[in-house]
């Protein structure tokens, strides 16, 4: 533990309590209580010669810029302290994930905090850039352009861990057209499954305490984070986030052009899961492999 606490310029004097968190599929965690009674999470990168994807490039300066970004926008997220070349050190976020505690809320509660999450995302999708695309792979002037160089990348990937995918390339360029109609560049979290949600009840009452693990952040189109938000599911169903959704401004009516903007992020993040499964030394899920088959189906 002393070398992470060095890279990150901590005195081991100043922690009075240390553990290695196992919740990071990528990065090294670990939680720190300080004898002045703070508590923070360090986060450190893997060593530069560990198997990645073509993206997951100085992930942690993205990171800090996605929290940094987010904050001013009002959204709750862990509060940098200070980030550096390998690390990011930021404050704990109280509570515990929505994925940790899915058995013990009740309806009432998952209706309340899917609201939240709602207005939450769409004052996430209020802040905007001025280009697309993964801040540290390079910026494009168009989202189709960018978004076809993200595909592109993680074919990549899939040939180079040996990957069997289905054909992908030519059925995302047959729609693309469709990712024109993205104009302005909105911060897209692009991670935001259950898991990295965090809830607490400091008043006796469920809450979102903040979103954590931005790292995979990009510019690109807001519909992007609809991917993960209805992970091996319909976002269209989803009813209680959508009115949360919009009733904090965030503009979604469903329609043919829409529906294929999705249908295209979720084949782009069921693509990445599958491949980041070799080099995490995972079993790629079957339930992965049928949802990208539905969701090419839906491109037809």
């Amino acid at each position: 533990m002393t070398a992470p606490l060095a890279l990150a310029g901590i005195d081991p004097a100043d922690v009075a309590f240390q553990e290695q968190l196992t919740d990071g599929y990528y990065n090294t965690l670990f939680r720190l209580e300080m004898v002045d009674g703070e508590r923070q999470v360090l986060k450190v990168e893997p060593s530069p010669g560990e198997p990645r994807l073509d993206y997951e490039i100085a992930l942690l300066a993205t990171e800090e810029m996605f929290l940094r970004i987010a904050e001013t926008g009002g959204v709750p997220v862990p509060r940098v302290i200070r980030g550096g070349e390998g690390y990011l050190l930021m404050e704990e976020v109280p509570g515990q994930t929505w994925h940790s505690l899915r058995a013990e809320l009740g309806a009432a509660d998952r209706d309340r905090l899917r609201a939240e999450l709602g207005r939450v995302v769409a004052d996430l999708h209020r802040l905007t850039g001025r280009r697309f695309g993964y801040p540290q792979r390079g910026l494009a002037n168009t989202w189709r352009e960018a978004f076809l160089g993200m595909v592109d990348a993680v074919l990549a990937d899939a040939a180079r861990f040996a990957v069997q995918l289905p054909e992908i390339r030519s059925r995302v360029a047959a729609v693309a057209p469709v990712l024109d109609d993205v104009v302005t560049p909105a911060l897209v979290h692009f991670d935001l499954w259950p898991g990295n949600v965090m809830v607490d009840a400091p008043r006796g009452t469920m809450q979102i305490s903040g979103l954590i693990d931005g790292e995979r952040s990009f510019w690109g189109d807001p519909l992007a984070d609809m991917a993960s938000l209805a992970l091996f599911g319909d976002i269209e169903q989803d009813e209680v986030f959508l009115n949360g959704y919009r009733q904090a401004g965030g503009v979604l009516v469903f329609d043919d052009a829409i529906r294929t903007r999705i249908a295209l992020y979720q084949v782009y993040l069921y693509a990445i899961m599958l491949v980041e499964a070799v080099p995490r030394k995972r079993p790629a899920a079957a339930p992965t492999r049928e949802a990208l088959d539905r969701a090419l189906a839906a491109l037809a």
